[in-house]
């Protein structure tokens, strides 16, 4: 009997390749862990890195009156963010199977990272000098572990 137009027509393939793979792949996404404790290293030391370089691009500079009340308090010559070395040193990171995040707990830190009024009565501006940013090598090292995490499997 002849096959009409309207008929179905059906092709087998031998698939079993592809299936491995992505059982393979579903596996391993599974399990990100590894992956993202890599990149809350990476991004740990992209914040540590805009400490030590004071910004990239670089933070605006310090007042003359800042500097005049650091050099008082023997602060002065110093760093910018680090007049005792709080912030810096506050900075932490933590993974699980989902996420990277590097942060820091102390209560001024948003007003360095964003700027904004400051002081009593809200009189001061501080401009922001955002330490919690991710360099272009950062990014570029976290897409690449993340590839190779992924091409591990085939």
């Amino acid at each position: 009997m002849a096959k009409k137009m309207s008929d179905p027509i059906e092709i087998k393939v031998d698939n079993s390749e592809v299936i491995e793979a992505l059982k393979r792949l579903s596996e391993k996404i599974k399990n990100l862990k590894p992956v993202m404790k890599n990149i809350a290293g990476i991004m740990m030391d992209s914040v540590e890195e805009n400490f030590a370089q004071e910004g990239r691009p670089k933070w605006p500079e310090l007042k003359k009156s800042t500097i005049k009340q650091r050099t008082k308090k023997g602060y002065w010559p110093g760093k910018i963010l680090q007049m005792r070395g709080e912030l810096a040193a506050s900075i932490t990171s933590y993974y699980d199977n989902d996420s990277a995040i590097v942060g820091t707990n102390k209560k001024y830190a948003a007003i360095h990272q964003f700027g904004g009024p400051a002081g009593r009565r809200k009189k001061v501006m501080i401009p922001a000098r955002p330490y919690l940013k991710l360099g272009d090598d950062a990014i570029k090292d976290i897409k690449e572990i993340s590839a190779n995490y992924l091409h591990e499997i085939f």
